[in-house]
């Protein structure tokens, strides 16, 4: 029998998993991080108390050193990206500043698997290790990283229960017709005592104007710059008012007294990523939900007249009601307004085509001055007062024929009664194919089939809406006009900038100086200049 062999263990000099030099000697550099997820009261004292509590901790234990508790407060941990203290911490430690990371859990860490792994393995390389204190997870410990993946994939299901809880109960109110407003950032509304909208008084008169300037042919950058002028701070609190700022008050239906829920929302529950809702959800139309600034039958004439400016694309000046409405007939560009003599006493304003001196061909057409511009549409309006009872009884007649949607609506449901069959026929495909063995090939071309007509049916459906929105728009715009001329006195002697937006589309000018005032109903009224 073979007599034992004298083995000598000799110890590891290094780490096996980080391949450096242990140093027994040398204490360890210690960091915390802790986060809370809410700016509240009650969170920011669990911040404060984590803060502290790390401090503490690692001060207490002789052989670390302590670094700093990295914080960060009021940030999802669904995704490192906007994480200012977390980023710092990660970074000091790639530097070489730090040799272990002491945190409360997995999911104050990262609540994304992937940022989670990522994040660990990167310190893992850089010989950092990583202490999660509840779950008793190290790192560098030959178990760790399965420990981890486990752990963080729970803490992500968790993020992703509770972000489907809370789009559920977001949808739930949408369905049930429950309005919220960001009061802060909202003109004209402010939450009242019983938790309802009710208006403000102050900031509802400034709605208003930009409502009736906007009719009264005022551009989005007109009304911006008068309310900076006039001092009115704008929904976020700022000084300046931008375009974008004006249009969105002027399009949103809230202003109306009534709600479009769900105009938006999150594709991506990690990222909180969100999206224009083009069809993908429901949407929840909620009328008559609150009080409204602006009468119903208003609101929707400013929505034709948007649309209206919006067709015809060109780029308006913002100062006057001619902006965009004055055409070259050489080269179909606007006409835009040019100031001569600005300083001295001759000083006048004139329009002239925008593209009469670039390019290789200049157009003939001639400059207006705007008192020919007014007094070409005084006359121009003249022959339409004079027979305003049988012109408003044709343009009524029109607009009631546009505002018959009978046919357009009966297309639409038979069109969704159609979709609502493919629908089920998808379905059925689907569950037939997952429950029994059948040919894919098969499967995929009668699916594809199925998709195919759903899809065309779909545009149908959607152009038949798109023609409902036109004739509604065009039945607001002769609504318009209707009301212009109506109101309009007698004999007009003086220009009147409200009927002139109310009643003309667009002038053409010749290059013989004659002026076609092409009316919002399609009629032409031609006049010297």
């Amino acid at each position: 029998m073979a007599t034992a062999k004298n083995v000598m263990v000799i110890p590891a000099k290094t780490n096996p998993i980080i391949g450096k030099v242990a140093d027994k000697r040398k204490k360890r550099r210690v960091a915390g991080y802790a986060r809370v997820s809410t700016d509240s009261d009650e969170q920011f004292t669990s911040y404060e108390a984590q803060v502290d509590y790390y401090t503490n901790f690692i001060q207490a234990n002789p052989d670390w050193e302590f670094v700093k508790v990295y914080t960060d407060a009021g940030i999802s941990g669904l995704n490192t990206k906007n994480r200012d203290g977390f980023n710092s911490m990660i970074a000091d430690a790639l530097a070489g500043g730090i040799d272990l990371i002491v945190t409360k859990s997995v999911s104050r860490f990262a609540r994304n698997t992937v940022d989670s792994l990522t994040t660990v393995r990167k310190l893992r390389e850089h010989g950092v290790e990583v202490f999660f204190q509840k779950e008793n997870i190290y790192t560098l410990d030959s178990q760790g990283e399965l420990l981890i993946t486990i752990m963080s994939s729970l803490a992500q299901e968790e993020s992703r229960s509770i972000s489907e809880n809370v789009t559920w109960g977001q949808r739930k109110r949408f369905a049930d017709g429950k309005v919220s407003m960001a009061y802060n950032r909202f003109l004209g509304y402010r939450k009242g005592p019983d938790g309802q909208p009710e208006i403000d008084p102050a900031e509802a008169e400034i709605v208003r104007s930009i409502y009736r300037w906007f009719m009264e042919g005022q551009t989005y950058c007109t009304i911006a710059s008068k309310l900076t002028q006039a001092g009115f701070p704008t929904p976020g609190g700022k000084k300046k008012w931008q375009p974008n700022t004006v249009k969105s008050i002027l399009t949103n239906e809230k202003y109306m007294g009534a709600a479009l829920l769900q105009k938006s929302f999150t594709v991506d529950y990690l990222q909180k990523k969100m999206k224009r809702n083009e069809g993908e959800v429901p949407q929840y139309y909620v009328a008559e939900s609150h009080p409204a600034i602006i009468d119903p039958e208003e609101w929707r004439k400013v929505q034709a007249e948007i649309a209206r400016r919006t067709q015809h694309d060109h780029k308006a000046a913002c100062a006057s009601p001619f902006s965009g409405k004055i055409v070259c007939e050489e080269c179909g560009t606007v006409y835009g307004s040019k100031v001569w003599h600005s300083t001295d006493r001759y000083r006048r304003v004139i329009w002239q085509c925008n593209s009469k001196y670039s390019g290789e061909h200049k157009c003939k057409t001639p400059h207006l001055t705007e008192q020919q511009i007014q007094d070409a549409f005084c006359r121009a309006i003249e022959p339409l007062l004079s027979d305003r009872s049988r012109i408003i009884g044709d343009l009524e007649a029109v607009k009631e024929g546009l505002c018959d949607e009978t046919d357009l609506i009966e297309k639409q449901e038979k069109l969704a009664a159609e979709m609502e069959v493919l629908e089920g026929l998808m379905h059925k495909a689907i569950m037939v194919n997952a429950e029994t063995e059948q040919d894919q090939e098969e499967y995929n071309q009668r699916y594809d089939g199925y998709a195919v007509k759903h899809e065309k049916l779909k545009k149908q459906y959607g152009d038949a809406q798109s023609e409902r929105e036109a004739c509604q728009n065009k039945a607001q715009i002769l609504d318009s006009m209707i009301e212009g001329l109506r109101s309009a006195a007698a004999v007009i002697t003086e220009f009147d900038g409200k009927l002139w937006n109310a009643t003309v589309d667009h002038v053409t000018v010749s290059r013989d100086g004659i002026l076609i005032f092409t009316m919002l109903d399609g009629r032409e009224i031609t006049v010297r200049s």
